[in-house]
């Protein structure tokens, strides 16, 4: 697809608002889902300061990463994307970013923000960032904090959110670094930031967060060691200053990106689907292990390791699915799968628990309280404990017929349209422009599966 005709489908998307999930009575078919976001990002990035022309293929061609690619652009990266779909990024090396020419807006992507923030700070070079009305409402203490101690210097307003303008630091310091909560944005922009500084970074996690910026960061040739502790935690150090080496990378399907279609075969009888070339990294596998202990028949072949990362082909069939409870310490495999295991629960018989999400009220919308009144909207039984999210199902068709509210968050839009292809009746979502962030063509895509899903009249 032509830059031109990319740009044009999106800007259809953007002012196309309202969408109408219809029941259907089975899924069917083999697809691929698009590249996952996390990776496709931190390609990007890292290919930026490598040592000549990286090739990525498979990478996400959502709004978010698309707004990675042109922050790159403005600190002197250029990338392009050939015929075939290929991208190319001439890095510049370490230490050789410069200085934009704008103001640097980051839409709705949090990760690119973060990644980009860290990569920036031991830089000298001074950088006005700002986002979307979503993005300026999300905390960004965790990650300024840690690059402050580095050298860089934040004027921001008093809460430290966006939009501020960060001074890179002309003698950056190494730090030993040990996060309150699991979050793989703010470790990997504090490795990001450790490229550019003397001597080791180091990170300390409590709890294992995804590990995608440190196999990327090996593939690239960056000294990086990980190390289990006595106490149990996760010690990453980076030698800074490397010279990474422009690399090939293949960017796996996204299992955020999975689960939609996966979970709508699960629900609807006589279904079966073949999902392939997806990301099975252990740290983003919780919803399928979830999925499992429901009752959910899933099979993994033809493993196989990619650029790094562990890669299969999924096989998934329609299946009776059971509540359970969810362990909070389970979250960080599966942040961002919530809405769509809330859907699985709303099919399943009897009560799912989903403990500790505390996390969920600071993603795009508060993830949490638009799943619950999604969910009621549409007929379910659901309700909050604190920070745990209650769904009782008995295992038939929920009611559907209501309009979903979205907040402008993709996950919500389309869990909320897989739900309404199991339901009694249609389901709709008051806006889907956000799903552009992350998956452009999931309509279409799901519509080669068998769902319904089209514009309200």
């Amino acid at each position: 697809m032509s830059n031109r005709h990319r740009s044009f489908r999106l800007l259809i998307v953007r002012f196309m608002s309202k969408l109408v999930s219809h029941p259907v009575k089975k899924i069917m078919g083999s697809i691929r889902v698009p590249g996952d976001k996390s990776i496709s990002h931190r390609a990007l990035i890292i290919g930026a300061v490598a040592v000549g022309e990286t090739v990525i293929t498979g990478l996400l061609e959502g709004e978010d990463v698309l707004g990675t690619a042109k922050a790159l652009a403005e600190l002197g990266v250029k990338s392009s994307r050939d015929n075939g779909g290929v991208w190319h990024v001439q890095g510049v090396g370490i230490g050789g970013l410069s200085n934009p020419g704008a103001i640097i807006d980051f839409g709705n992507s949090g990760t690119g923000a973060r990644l980009i923030t860290g990569l920036v700070a031991t830089h000298e070079i001074k950088m006005q960032v700002t986002g979307d009305n979503s993005l300026r409402t999300r905390p960004m203490d965790r990650v300024l904090d840690p690059l402050s101690q580095m050298g860089a210097e934040v004027i921001a307003n008093p809460s430290n959110k966006m939009p501020f303008t960060l001074i890179g630091a002309s003698d950056p310091n190494p730090i030993v670094y040990e996060l309150p909560v699991p979050s793989a944005q703010v470790k990997s922009a504090i490795l990001l930031a450790g490229l550019n500084t003397p001597g080791m970074t180091t990170v300390i996690e409590r709890e294992p967060s995804r590990d995608h910026t440190e196999l990327m960061l090996k593939t690239f040739g960056a000294n990086l060691s990980i190390d289990q502790e006595p106490s149990g935690k996760t010690k990453i150090v980076l030698v800074g200053q490397p010279e990474l080496t422009a690399r090939a990378i293949h960017i796996p399907g996204d299992p955020s990106s999975a689960a939609f279609a996966a979970v709508a075969c699960l629900i609807l009888p006589d279904s079966q689907l073949i999902i392939h070339g997806i990301g099975i990294n252990p740290l983003r596998t919780g919803l399928f292990k979830t999925l499992i202990e429901m009752g959910a028949c899933i099979e993994l072949t033809n493993t196989r390791l990619e650029t790094g990362e562990l890669v299969a082909d999924m096989k998934i069939s329609s299946s009776n699915l059971k509540g359970v409870n969810v362990p909070a310490d389970r979250a960080p495999s599966m942040i961002d799968e919530y809405p769509i295991l809330a859907i699985a629960a709303a099919y399943a018989r009897g009560i799912t628990r989903l403990s500790g999400l505390s996390e969920l009220r600071v993603k795009e919308s508060d993830r949490l309280s638009s799943i619950e009144a999604g969910l009621k909207s549409c007929g379910v039984s659901a309700f909050l404990e604190k920070d745990d999210l209650i769904i009782e199902g008995d295992g038939n068709k929920i009611l559907g017929g209501g309009e979903v509210k979205t907040n402008f968050d993709h996950r919500i839009a389309m869990a909320f349209l897989v739900a309404g292809i199991g339901a009694k009746n249609p389901i709709s979502i008051d806006d889907h422009s956000s799903i552009v962030t992350s998956f452009p063509d999931f309509s279409v895509l799901m519509g080669e599966i068998g769902a319904a899903i089209n514009l309200s009249q």
